[in-house]
């Protein structure tokens, strides 16, 4: 039955993968609701499966939370740094305009960065803004989940959904910079 979930997730992958492309290469006008939709549904799955993961090391018989978060920051790491540092230093040497945020990118940090500017400049590294939100849940979640009463975990995870459905109902009124509506943290918890 797992292999039949996990088919089903990664349909819903591929759906949230096209809706980002559609957006950012056929949508009319420059339309960004279909891909911020696409965006918060891998957001939505990455959250559920790295919940599902974490859920499954702490209900091992060998379970010590010490070793369950080194094995999952390590993981996290080997998946993840290699690409996305090549990528930086790519554009270090590619373009000039991007070396005055590389500092903020390598921190996992583009979405304060794009926030903080209220602008896509550098457009070249733009699309970090969402692989800082993972990097920043991965950083925060693990902890909550390895280390919080187990009988916690649910009021837990329900307030910060409530949160974060306050922050985002919250912020169009005081939307100033417009862009940290979208790229802050609990735009997207």
């Amino acid at each position: 039955m797992t292999n039949a979930r996990d088919i089903q997730l990664d349909a819903l992958r591929g759906v949230a993968v096209t809706l980002v492309l559609y957006s950012h290469f056929l949508a009319p006008g420059g339309s960004s609701f279909v891909g911020h939709l696409g965006v918060r549904l891998f957001f939505v799955l990455s959250g559920f499966l790295i919940t599902r993961l974490l859920l499954d090391a702490r209900d091992t018989s060998a379970f010590a939370s010490g070793p369950a978060l080194r094995s999952f920051y390590a993981r996290r790491m080997l998946r993840i740094f290699p690409p996305y540092f090549a990528v930086l230093a790519l554009a270090w040497f590619a373009s000039e305009q991007s070396r005055p945020s590389l500092a903020w990118h390598a921190l996992y940090l583009s979405n304060f960065w794009y926030a903080r500017q209220n602008d896509w400049t550098p457009w070249l590294l733009c699309h970090f803004w969402s692989l800082s939100i993972e990097e920043q849940f991965y950083l925060a979640w693990p902890l909550i989940v390895l280390l919080a009463p187990r009988r916690r975990i649910e009021a837990i995870a329900i307030g910060v959904i409530a949160f974060s459905l306050a922050y985002r109902f919250y912020w169009p009124i005081a939307a100033n910079p417009a862009l940290a509506r979208d790229l802050l943290p609990p735009a997207s918890m």
